[in-house]
Parts: C-alpha cells; sequence; structure tokens
C-alpha cells in the first residue's frame, strides 16, 4: 500500500488484541448505551486532561452545540470564533440562533490571535470559542485574561489537540468548557463518531449530561430540552484502549514532525510548523505554509502523495456565512488559506516514505516549473 495521509488500519494493527477484546466485552454484555465501559472511559479522560469531569457524547459537533446551550448560548447572543477552522465551531452556535464572529489569527500558530479577538468583543458576546488547531494550544493566558475582564465564558474548542499542553496545563482544561472530537482521523480517533465535552464546574456537568439526554436527569421526567447525544459503549471501549496509548502515539508523530522539520526546516519557500515556547505540539496535521501552494499540491498528486489543505476558504467568505460577515476582512486568515498544506501524518508513517515525500516537496519548491 502506498503512502497515506492517515493510516487508520495500520493502527489497528498495531493495537488489535487490545482493541478486539474490548469490543468482544461490550458484545458479551449487550451493555450498549451508557453503563461500566463508558463511566471508565469518562473518568479515563477526565484524568488524562487533568479535568474534573469529562461526559462523552454523540460526535464533536455535538459537542459543541451542547456547551452552548449549557451555557444559555440563543438568538442574539454572539460567539468569537476563528474563521481558519472547521465549520462546526461557528455551525453550532448558528444552529441555536446566535450569531458567530469572526476573529483573526496568529500568523505563527494559526489559533485566534487575541487582541483580533477584543476588538470583536460586544455587549452581546456569550463566549470566546478559541480553537487549538492542527495540535497547538491557543494563546490561553491572553484568552482567558480577556474573559475575565469581561467576564465572558471560555469555551476550548479542543476537537484537533488532545495531548497538547500550555505552560504544563493540558489543552481542554483551562476553559469554561471545552469540546472533543474522536473522529477516526483525530489523535485519539474512535471507529466512527464520537465526542466528549470537559469541564471542572459540578453544575455546567450536571446540565451537559441533562442535554445530552433529552434534558433529563431521569428517565421520562424531563426538565428542558436537549439531545440524543451519547457516546455508546463500543466507541467508549475503543477509546480507553486508544487512550493508553495515546501518549506514545504523540511520541511517534512529534518523530515523524521531526524528521520533516529537519530536511524542510531550511528549505527556502517552505515554512515549516512553529512550536510555541508554551507548550507541546501533538501534530494532528503537519502543515506547512508555500506561496505557490496550489503547484505544489498539483506536483504530489501526480507523485501519487497525498496531501490536505486545511482549509481553502476560511469561514467569512463561505456562501453560509458571506453575506453576514460581508464587511469582514481577516488578512492573516485569508492569507494562510492560500498558503497552507498539509502532509501525511500518522503513526505509521515511516522514514523512507517522509524522504519520498519531502523529496518531492523540495524538488518542486527547487524547480518549480520541472518538478
Amino acid at each position: 500500500m502506498g503512502i497515506q495521509m492517515v493510516d487508520l488500519r495500520g493502527q489497528y494493527l498495531r493495537i488489535k488484541d487490545e482493541i478486539d477484546t474490548a469490543i468482544g466485552q461490550v458484545l458479551d454484555s449487550t451493555h450498549f448505551i451508557r453503563g461500566p465501559v463508558l463511566s471508565r472511559f469518562e473518568t479515563a479522560l477526565a484524568t488524562y486532561t487533568k479535568s474534573t469531569y469529562a461526559v462523552g457524547v454523540a460526535n464533536g459537533t455535538d459537542a459543541l452545540q451542547i456547551a452552548y446551550m449549557a451555557l444559555g448560548i440563543g438568538p442574539g447572543d454572539e460567539i468569537i470564533t476563528p474563521s481558519f477552522t472547521f465549520i462546526a465551531t461557528a455551525e453550532a452556535a448558528a444552529l441555536l440562533g446566535a450569531t458567530p464572529i469572526f476573529a483573526d489569527i496568529d500568523p505563527d500558530t494559526f489559533c485566534l490571535a487575541p487582541d483580533s479577538v477584543e476588538a470583536c468583543i460586544t455587549p452581546r458576546t456569550r463566549a470566546i470559542v478559541p480553537v487549538h488547531l492542527f495540535g497547538q494550544s491557543a494563546d490561553m493566558d491572553q484568552i482567558l485574561a480577556l474573559g475575565a475582564k469581561y467576564n465572558i465564558p471560555v469555551i476550548e474548542d479542543n476537537a484537533q489537540a488532545i495531548g497538547a499542553t500550555y505552560h504544563g496545563a493540558f489543552t481542554g482544561s483551562m476553559g469554561t468548557l471545552a469540546t472533543c472530537s474522536f473522529f477516526p482521523s483525530k489523535n485519539l480517533g474512535a471507529y466512527g463518531d464520537a465526542g466528549a465535552i470537559l469541564t471542572s464546574d459540578p453544575e455546567l456537568e450536571a446540565r451537559v449530561r441533562m442535554i445530552t439526554n433529552h434534558g433529563g436527569r431521569h428517565k421520562y421526567y424531563n426538565e428542558a430540552i436537549g439531545l440524543n447525544s451519547r457516546l455508546d459503549a463500543l466507541q467508549a471501549a475503543i477509546l480507553e484502549v486508544k487512550l493508553r496509548h495515546l501518549e506514545s502515539f504523540t511520541k511517534l508523530r512529534r518523530a515523524a514532525a521531526a524528521r520533516y522539520d529537519a530536511r524542510l526546516g531550511d528549505i527556502e519557500g517552505i515554512i515549516c510548523p512553529y512550536e510555541a515556547s508554551w507548550g507541546r505540539h501533538v501534530y494532528h496535521q503537519y502543515v506547512i505554509r508555500v506561496a505557490q501552494r496550489d503547484a505544489l499540491a498539483e506536483s504530489l498528486k501526480a507523485s501519487g502523495i497525498p496531501y490536505g489543505i486545511y482549509y481553502p476558504v476560511p469561514l467569512h467568505q463561505q456562501p453560509v456565512f458571506r453575506e453576514q460577515a460581508r464587511d469582514i476582512v481577516l488578512p492573516e486568515t485569508e492569507k494562510a488559506c492560500s498558503e497552507v498544506l498539509a502532509l501525511p501524518m500518522h503513526t505509521e508513517l515511516t522514514p523512507a516514505q517522509q524522504d519520498r515525500i519531502m523529496d518531492t516537496v523540495i524538488a518542486h519548491v527547487n524547480h518549480p516549473a520541472h518538478a
């Protein structure tokens, strides 16, 4: 098999016996919804992230919507979020009738720029939502300071950075709430859709649990409008196994990133990912910046090498948000969208595969007309 953007089969084979045993135990128990396996995973996830509580949900998008609902966000309210992110961060708020206000990014980390966030704050702002993008934490000290200054909750979108750190704290442990996605390609990925919400506030934890279960604390007794958004036991069992391996998987990703850095870091015309001094990057994606990005993409495609462009069009320029955001200009976001390209990054990536990838990238950058 050739080079893959993500090698889910290879990772499964690495831990196959543990995964198969865990799945078999759930099938034998026939306890598919809630139950002890989910409770164990929630406890393990909270312990790993240094959060007090973790609540499993059906997927990362639900996690965002439930977090917004737990804070009472709705029509007339605003949330501040990057435009350079997957749509779910903004979409989940819009579904509740709230308005996403798009802020610019730091060009090095691709995460929210605190000065841009402050310029977006209004009396209608109900949450600041930093996205820890590509595996690296946003500048949380400054963002949390803004939240404290204006009495605005901070919700961490931790879909892409579980295991990353910021001054020793794990992403997901710093905000009022945090959301996680366990989509299969994530660093901690399920074998289907899955997600979680993290918090250290007992009242919010209780509210989140109620919302995930049709707005009720007890079966057939409903206190609020909620959702059916539960993390099933099969996915919890898989995630419990994979969480035990997350640190070793992170080391493999960081080793692969170091190999890329060693060869690409000094090549003129390529900007490698920046790892901020404040913490650990876990490289959900290895994203380079290249001025003539689309031409490089064509060279990689011609060589049979997969790549990703995250994200080609910022949210404020997407048809769904274009009208409300027609007066917004986000220069760093727009520049990033024209330059970013993600190279293959996963736990099974070999040095030989990386050499082939890098040979193609370097040949194109050095001789773009002949690559």
